[in-house]
């Protein structure tokens, strides 16, 4: 009876351990297995990475050749494209990065920028007012209707000359670099941002208006600009005032089709989704 449960219990035992024993191997094989899967995917995000950073250091490459021919080109392009062009520069809002951009932009052309003018962002009725004594525009701080009109005479005289720009000068602008008159085309860019006050704010836009309209009516060629990354775009606002427009003037293809613009071309350009396209089909000269 003791031999038979002894053997007994050295069976039971031996069954246990076979079974502990393959739980233990298909454990361990398991855990070999999960591992050489971490292993395999491991590699495998390490060879994602180096692709995309092969592709990322080709792209910047290209770009940087990009750039460089783009730089190359430009000067080629845009030679002689407006000899002795008279070109204003009406900044509705400081920024005072523009003035640069712009001389760069034209100076292969053979334009000249011959002013700079500031316009600004609030309009004083008082100031005008007594600027502009001896004529109509004296009763502008009872008749702020009077706004939008005097704009429009600021931007034909702008373009044209006259004495009424010159006596509201100081009132009317931030600055001003040069002098106004005798000129072939003007650039305009805008600042989106405008007065808390609902009153402040509509006569700034009523001036800003006028004088949009004012450059246009005089026939030369009038152009909007803004940069690339201007988070509120002013192009449908240029559009609405029959501006033709450049979105990009901060890149080189921006610039040449500003510089397209002027010497003839008329449209919407840049890489908007409102761009009609890059750069002009047709690149005239100054007339």
């Amino acid at each position: 009876m003791f031999d038979f449960r002894y053997h007994a219990l050295s069976l039971a035992a031996v069954f246990i351990a076979l079974v502990v024993g393959l739980l233990l191997g298909v454990a361990i094989g398991d855990k070999e297995l999960v591992s050489g899967a971490r292993q395999d995917l491991r590699n495998s995000l390490r060879a994602d990475v180096r692709e995309a950073d092969q592709e990322r250091d080709e792209a910047k490459a290209r770009e940087r050749a990009q750039e460089q021919f783009a730089d190359a080109a430009y000067p080629i392009l845009t030679a002689g494209r407006l000899p002795d062009a008279r070109i204003g520069l009406v900044l509705l809002g400081d920024d005072d990065g523009a003035p640069d951009i712009v001389r760069d932009a034209l100076e292969p052309s053979g334009a000249d920028l011959v002013f700079v003018a500031v316009v600004r962002e609030r309009v004083d009725l008082a100031g005008l007012a007594e600027r502009a004594r001896g004529t109509r525009y004296a009763n502008i701080e009872r008749d702020p209707t009077l706004v939008d009109d005097l704009g429009k005479r600021a931007g034909i005289q702008m373009v044209l000359g006259g004495r009424l720009v010159g006596q509201v000068r100081t009132t009317l602008l931030r600055s001003l670099s040069g002098r106004f008159g005798d000129l072939d085309g003007v650039i305009v860019l805008r600042s989106a941002d405008k007065p808390a006050d609902k009153a402040d704010a509509k006569r700034l836009a009523d001036l800003q208006d006028g004088i949009a309209r004012g450059l246009v009516q005089t026939g030369v060629r009038v152009v909007g600009v803004e940069r690339r990354a201007s988070e509120r775009s002013s192009i449908g606002w240029f559009r609405d005032r029959d501006l033709s427009s450049v979105d990009n003037v901060n890149e080189q293809a921006g610039r040449a089709a500003l510089v397209f613009v002027l010497a003839g071309n008329q449209g919407a350009y840049g890489r908007r989704d409102s761009a009609q396209a890059l750069l002009p089909p047709v690149v005239g000269r100054a007339r």
